[in-house]
């Protein structure tokens, strides 16, 4: 049975149909432009929830290139909008209840051992084992990405490589200092109005490990 309009707005679940194509694994809308490419990292969810697809159209046909949207988690996603998301707030400062407390913790047990499989040291690998492969087939001249939660968090570690040329950080899964520390590229972080993981405290401390570089060798732009 299809899930009610209201269950997917609560859920978050963006109208539309993707008009990219499955491509070695990984969903791609093509731009004209083959020079350049975008890859988005989807969140938790991966490519079972359609929004990353329909963000990927959309991207194509703004900046005329390549999006690309791996599979983290090799068809294995830790969880699936429709049980998880009915148990997140939908809205800043909301509030949850104990029993939505207590039907969290009970599936995050369950999914215990996708969390595993999709540990950032597996999920790192996939990524840039796709990138590269697709690098050595379409020698891309510029390449960026675009990372959601958890994907977002990936696109952090990825700032420290020689993989990509800049990021897009969108409410990162929370990540250790160091690895702030450690990206070389251009970032452009989109934080939420309220988020446990990237609260305004760690926001502020994560822009100073930026604003230090000033005037160095290591000062990479940032927003």
């Amino acid at each position: 049975m299809a899930p009610s309009s209201d269950l997917k707005h609560r859920c978050g679940i963006l109208d539309g149909t993707p008009e990219g194509i499955m491509k070695d694994g990984a969903y791609l809308h093509e731009g004209s432009d083959k020079s350049r490419a975008v890859f988005l990292f989807t969140d938790i969810f991966g490519l079972g929830l359609v929004n990353s697809k329909l963000m990927a159209d959309r991207f194509s046909k703004e900046l005329d290139c390549d999006v690309w949207v791996p599979d983290l988690f090799a068809g294995r996603p830790p969880f699936d909008v429709m049980e998880l998301g009915p148990l997140l707030p939908d809205r800043a400062g909301a509030k949850r209840g104990v029993m939505t407390v207590l039907r969290l913790v009970f599936l995050f047990l369950r999914r215990l051992h996708l969390r595993f499989a999709s540990r950032p040291s597996v999920v790192d690998e996939r990524i840039q084992a796709f990138i590269f492969k697709t690098q050595v087939a379409r020698k891309y001249q510029k390449i960026g990405a675009v990372g959601y939660t958890l994907g977002g968090a990936a696109a952090v570690r990825l700032g420290a490589t020689e993989f990509i040329n800049s990021i897009v950080v969108a409410t990162p899964a929370r990540t250790d200092m160091p690895e702030y520390e450690s990206i070389r590229i251009p970032t452009l972080f989109i934080c939420a109005e309220d988020d446990r993981s990237f609260n305004a405290s760690y926001r502020d401390e994560v822009e100073a490990v930026f604003a230090a570089r000033k005037d160095k060798p290591s000062f990479v732009d940032y927003g």
